[in-house]
């Protein structure tokens, strides 16, 4: 019988939790599109400011308004995919750090590994 070692078993259950590798995903792609919509949202903001004040034609100022608009739509959505995407990676393994936790913790109650969970043992003399 083998002895594995404790960063075998861990990278065994994240197997088993079917969690999938950040590197093989596209995780990294969305959360740099998320830091780009980020700064390109500010760009347009400014760009339809100066567009808005360089004419007295209404039109052209309502039109630089919904550029302006669709500058802070862009950095919500930047917002919305940086925050989601940088936290998958952290929760993913604090999810798999907590699984890893509560199964070292299973261990070490006492009583059968086949009893159901809440079944109080007494033991025999």
């Amino acid at each position: 019988m083998t002895e594995s070692t404790r960063a075998d078993r861990f990278v065994q259950e994240l197997a088993e939790l079917k969690i999938p590798d950040p590197a093989a995903g596209r995780g990294g792609l969305w959360l740099r599109a998320g830091v780009a919509l980020l700064i390109l949202g500010p760009v347009v903001i400014v760009l339809g400011y100066l567009m808005s004040n360089n004419t007295s034609d209404a039109l052209v100022q309502r039109d630089a308004i919904i550029i302006a608009l669709g500058g802070i739509a862009l950095s919500i959505v930047g917002a919305a995919l940086f925050l989601r995407y940088s936290l998958t990676g952290v929760l993913r393994y604090w999810m798999a750090r907590q699984s890893y936790d509560m199964a070292q913790l299973a261990g070490r109650l006492p009583g059968e590994p086949g009893r159901e969970l809440g079944e109080v043992g007494v033991p025999q003399r």
